[in-house]
């Protein structure tokens, strides 16, 4: 009888279902994945394979090698992935979990009438659909009124409490006092702000040294916003505090991302030396020349332009460009030409989560070739947000978090609508 037990506690503990007991070794699980090809994130490898041990990737191979022998008494898995691509798991540059599209709720009603509890459960709900779409980690770039919600959600995803991506938090990021909304037609009425409002050296010092104490991976900033006399974006911070930013933040090892859509705001902030400019509708060729010299990365945000137009009734491909995805698109290629880095982030949450691929179309319908699309979304993400030691490569020693999407993107970039199977530090949560 004591024999029975003891065999059935092994499979319990072997299945994850029981603990490990002190005195029994839980058991390695490896899994064998055959996919048709690999994207390691900088090329397409025909006839790969890939080996994962627990939660990390241990080995690739070709089709004229063979897998590392398995140790006895493991778990092994083989999974056929005939007529799929495998890919590092993608990383999505510019989401916003703490809101919903705006033509459900318009922005100003999230941050006003809906309660932190229930913008916190829909977040819960669009970190799962963005886990099943296939992207494994995403750089949240402010909660929005939401205070320091997305570092508590980004706790529960690491607890297992929820599913959801790797996080990159910036959490209530950080605008000149005056300058965003929402915003009440009396001055008499001051409504709670969708950021943080600071000015001066000292007062972002602070701020961002507040941010950082509550959990921000990372400070964004709105170097403009539309607050022009005729409500236009015009520039908030001086480039004396945007550089403050740059070192106050940099002293702890973080990055500075900024909102940016003017030339003016951009200049300040590629002189500042920022990470990553946010958008950048008005960029020139000689800004985009500049950026590329100081290592300055562009985030586009090409499809929530877009969607914001089709809001305001724009039907795409029946009638013209609207002057605003018109510029977007010239700026696209300005920095195309440049040679300017390009991130994947799509500003996830003025659309549908789960509907971040809209991002990687756009880059691709506007002049991006597949493949480079295909590195901006994984490797080139990686190293701008400075998590590359961990994850955004197939690569031995970095996370397994990978993705399988039918056919061959790089055929058509679409086909990463197409996510059949996705894994998350080596538990597949997609099958």
């Amino acid at each position: 009888m004591k024999r029975i037990v003891s065999c059935c506690v092994s499979i319990l503990v072997a299945c994850n279902i029981l603990p490990a007991q002190p005195g029994i070794q839980k058991q390695d699980t490896f899994y064998l994945l055959k996919p048709d090809q690999v994207f390691d994130g900088e090329q397409m490898r025909e006839g790969w394979w890939v080996v994962v041990k627990n939660d990390r990737i241990l080995t690739t191979g070709g089709a004229n090698s063979q897998p590392t022998a398995f140790p006895q008494n493991t778990i092994f898995r083989i999974v056929d992935l005939r007529g799929k691509t495998l890919l590092p798991g993608f990383i999505e540059g510019h989401s916003h979990l703490f809101l919903h599209p705006y033509n459900e709720t318009d922005w100003s009603d999230q941050v006003l009438e809906e309660s932190r509890a229930e913008r916190t459960a829909r977040a819960v709900n669009h970190a799962k659909a963005t886990l099943m779409a296939g992207f494994t980690t995403v750089r949240d770039l402010g909660t929005e009124g939401s205070e320091y919600d997305d570092a508590g959600l980004k706790t529960a995803i690491e607890k297992g409490i929820v599913p959801g991506p790797r996080m990159l938090v910036a959490t209530k990021a950080i605008v000149a006092t005056g300058s965003y909304g929402p915003k009440s037609a009396s001055a008499d009425i001051d409504f709670h702000k969708g950021a943080a409002e600071a000015d001066g050296v000292a007062e972002l010092t602070r701020e961002i040294r507040t941010q950082i104490g509550k959990g921000a991976d990372l400070i964004k900033l709105y170097a403009d916003y539309r607050w022009g006399p005729a409500k236009q974006a015009a520039p908030t911070f001086t480039l004396e505090e945007l550089k403050k930013a740059v070192e106050v933040a940099g002293s702890s090892g973080r990055k500075v991302v900024v909102h940016a859509t003017t030339e003016e705001a951009m200049k300040r902030s590629i002189e500042a030396g920022v990470s990553s400019i946010e958008h950048g509708d008005d960029g020139t060729p000689e800004l985009y020349v500049l950026m590329k010299q100081k290592g300055v990365a562009l985030c586009p945000t090409l499809a929530a332009t877009e969607a914001i137009s089709q809001y305001k009734g724009w039907k795409k491909g029946i009638d013209p460009e609207p002057d605003r995805v018109a510029k977007k698109r010239q700026s696209f290629k300005y920095a195309l030409a440049a040679g300017v880095t390009i991130c994947m982030g799509g500003d996830v949450g003025v659309f549908a989560h789960g509907e971040n691929v809209r991002e990687m179309e756009l880059m691709a319908e506007y002049g991006m070739q597949p493949l480079e699309v295909l590195r901006s979304a994984t490797s080139v993400n990686a190293d701008v947000f400075g998590i590359s030691t961990t994850t955004g490569r197939i690569k031995a020693g970095l996370f397994a978090d990978l993705v399988a999407v039918e056919g061959n993107p790089l055929s058509s970039i679409k086909q990463c609508r197409q996510v059949t199977w996705v894994m998350k530090g080596g538990v597949v949560v997609k099958q």
